[in-house]
């Protein structure tokens, strides 16, 4: 006698990533708010209940949506350890590259919008930079406040050039944003004193 299994069958073995391209666009098209899982599904081509199976709630699918290929915080600590006096200059030109990345960068706008209006996203984008940049700073007494002026700057940088598209910021080469702002990210990491 065989059992009656309930219940939806998974999906195709790409199916989840399929989800997670959907989820990427929508949330950096429409933002955290505005995009829904019927939506996402609907341009995977799947059904929302899959989406449901595979992620088990919006707010699951939109933290492995937002997923970095790779540990930025990382490979930014490795490049820096060997040139400190070059770490602001480093720090601005790591973030570009991961940003202009076409893999990478609908998951930077979708976190910078989603940012914008939901706690959870904002939270997420602030224990993020946190991570990233705070180990830099390890064994300096106001590493926190350090590493929050880093994140306000780079933060910043992501939004005016990636969402709002500010001009000529938007535009403007790596070399160009780097010398402008690597100065300050340099002086916010390693400047005696702030104040």
């Amino acid at each position: 006698m065989t059992a009656n299994r309930k219940g939806r069958r998974p999906g195709n073995p790409g199916t989840a990533d399929e989800i997670l391209r959907s989820a990427r666009d929508s949330f950096a098209s429409l933002g955290y708010e505005r995009a829904s899982v019927r939506g996402i599904a609907r341009a995977a081509g799947v059904d929302p209940a899959l989406v449901l199976h595979y992620f088990g709630s919006k707010q699951h699918l939109f933290v492995a949506a937002v997923e970095l290929p790779y540990d930025v915080g990382a490979e930014i600590g490795t490049r820096l350890a060997t040139t400190p006096e070059a770490a602001g200059e480093g720090l601005v030109r790591m973030f570009l590259l991961a940003w202009d990345d076409e893999n990478i960068q609908p998951t930077v706008i979708a976190l910078l919008r989603a940012a914008a209006t939901d706690d959870a996203a904002a939270g997420m984008l602030r224990q993020r930079f946190m991570a990233m940049i705070h180990p830099l700073l390890e064994g300096m007494e106001d590493a926190g406040f350090r590493a929050s002026l880093c994140s306000s700057q780079m933060l910043g940088l992501g939004l005016t050039r990636y969402v709002l598209r500010l001009e000529p910021l938007a535009s403007a080469d790596h070399d160009t944003i780097v010398r402008a702002i690597g100065p300050t990210i340099q002086r916010y990491l390693t400047a005696a004193e702030l104040t």
